[in-house]
């Protein structure tokens, strides 16, 4: 065991597994990679700005303190650090990466598919929540925080571990034969089982926004036309950006599995497929909270904090949190054609905020 870790300090390894899986090596950089390293640090930095600008908004307003909107947050945080980890994985890429010593090359990776697989888990918390809310059609009771902390914590406890197990020893070090050609030190199996992950989440979202719109269009019937259609728009959005940005991804990892080594160029152009899967950072807080015109004003006000001076005084900045919204107004979505929120009314006299 221990002469098996201490390959993770050979730094002659990486070059070992790039050298027996790639028909090439990047020995030096080109004009066209510098190209494009540059356009995937400014897409990151994007994402760092945008997901900072959505995390300022929940933090510093008091009306987005809600379970929702720190969902929300925990999703924005996510993505920010998925940015974060893609600049650094973009930096430590090309010919500086065979000269990284293995357990150097497992922190690259691994924290990328740490973040990345954080935000997956944060889309579908976000997904659990909304139908436990919508489902049995009632205000959270005094479990919302617990159930709200559980689900972030095991979000990242999940994204933690699945990103952590090929420097834990899932990796193919000693075994060329069955590396992955795209992720050469990582084990082909160990790909193949993120893969399935990934795609049982997309199908768990898949059902519980079917769900959704089943209870919504069969319990409030009197209201259906507007919330359906706002709610029907919402999910369209949220499962087609996500498929479209992760569905080359994960295409390209199952064909990775499938394929014998060497055998499939396209393989080698794997990092296109990546750099594309990660507009979906850019893009959550979009599709999230754009929507939501209470935190589309928050991020606007986040926006003139940090021009006024990074954390200088809110209101100095023009923003006024106000009043913290009622419980049926907490997740609010833009369209609908009224200046309230749609309330989905519940015996007893509460309300349940769609």
């Amino acid at each position: 065991m221990g002469s098996f870790y201490s390959e993770y300090l050979n730094s002659s390894k990486v070059l070992e597994h790039y050298t027996y899986t790639k028909e090439t090596l990047e020995t030096q950089e080109t004009p066209s990679r510098q190209v494009a390293s540059a356009f995937i640090i400014v897409l990151c930095c994007a994402i760092v700005v945008e997901n900072l600008l959505v995390l300022i908004a929940v933090a510093r307003n008091s009306k987005f303190h809600s379970a929702m909107y720190l969902f929300l947050g925990n999703l924005a945080a996510s993505d920010l650090l998925a940015g974060v980890a893609f600049v650094a994985n973009t930096l430590l890429s090309g010919p500086v990466t065979l000269r990284l010593t293995p357990v150097q090359w497992f922190a690259r990776e691994g924290s990328a598919f740490i973040t990345l697989s954080a935000s997956v888990f944060s889309l579908l918390a976000i997904a659990i929540e909304r139908h436990v809310a919508i489902a049995k059609v009632k205000l959270y009771g005094s479990d919302k925080s617990c159930r709200m902390l559980l689900l972030i914590g095991a979000s990242w406890l999940i994204s933690l571990v699945l990103g952590g197990l090929p420097i834990l020893g899932w990796n193919c070090l000693g075994h060329l034969e069955a590396c992955s050609t795209v992720l050469p030190l990582y084990a082909k199996h160990y790909v193949l089982c993120v893969v399935t992950i990934f795609s049982v989440i997309l199908l768990a979202i898949v059902a519980l926004y079917v769900r959704i719109y089943c209870v919504v269009r069969s319990s409030h019937a009197d209201m259906a036309s507007s919330q359906t259609l706002a709610l029907l728009k919402t999910v369209t959005i949220v499962l087609g950006v996500f498929i479209v940005c992760w569905l080359p991804a994960f295409s390209i990892l199952l064909l990775d599995y499938a394929c014998p080594v060497r055998s499939c160029p396209v393989l080698y152009k794997a990092h296109y497929f990546f750099a594309f899967a990660t507009l979906n950072s850019l893009l959550n807080p979009v599709i999230y909270t754009w929507r939501s015109r209470d935190l589309r004003r928050g991020g606007v006000a986040a926006a003139e904090v940090l021009a006024a001076g990074c954390g200088g005084d809110a209101r100095a900045a023009g923003w006024d949190p106000g009043p913290p919204p009622p419980a049926a107004a907490q997740f609010q979505l833009a369209g609908e054609g009224h200046a309230h929120a749609h309330i989905t009314h519940v015996p007893g006299g509460q309300h349940s905020g769609l």
